[in-house]
């Protein structure tokens, strides 16, 4: 439950690993995540992976990214190059970006380890976390309710101490109405 911009200050000055940190949210989510349903997929080979570069330049001296070592959630709206890209739609199902979205090209390049993406309806048109493409999002205070929508599964990985920060979007409230619906901001 430590704040992002703590975890990145313990990252810089070794007294956290990126590949610790990463692990412990994976092993969260694997416990987890199947009562909330906020992850659509998980990129765990790419992430472990990743956070071992991100530990190698960190015990090298190197000079870090904003987000160095950071494990984040990327909303499924977001392209992702070679990785799996839905909208929530089952008409993208078997979507394979072959380039990132300009924000998730920036938070790599800041250093942030992508951990997975999360569930959202489908190309965004909710207030909910529902589609076809499996269970619908649950909110982590009452599985029995929404996280809200259309960042729903960020909210509800956020709430649930499943990734440290999570990248959503909003154009109309697919921010806010998640994280009112999860007690974040």
């Amino acid at each position: 439950f430590t704040p992002a911009t703590e975890l990145l200050e313990l990252i810089a000055t070794k007294r956290v690993s990126p590949v610790e940190l990463t692990e412990l949210y994976f092993n969260r989510i694997d416990r987890l995540d199947s009562q909330l349903n906020s992850y659509l997929l998980l990129t765990k080979d790419d992430a472990m992976k990743a956070a071992r570069a991100a530990e190698q330049a960190v015990m090298r001296g190197e000079e870090l990214g904003a987000l160095h070592g950071l494990p984040i959630s990327i909303k499924d709206s977001q392209m992702t190059k070679g990785i799996r890209t839905t909208f929530g739609s089952l008409v993208f199902k078997d979507r394979i970006p072959e380039r990132d979205a300009a924000v998730v090209e920036r938070v790599r390049e800041a250093g942030a380890i992508m951990l997975g993406k999360t569930n959202a309806p489908e190309f965004g048109f909710s207030g909910t976390c529902e589609n076809r493409l499996g269970e619908h999002g649950r909110n982590p205070w009452n599985p029995d309710h929404s996280p809200g929508g259309s960042s729903g599964g960020a909210a509800a990985a956020m709430a649930a101490c499943l990734c440290p920060l999570a990248m959503g979007s909003d154009g109309g409230g697919s921010i806010r109405i998640p994280a009112s619906f999860c007690g974040i901001y």
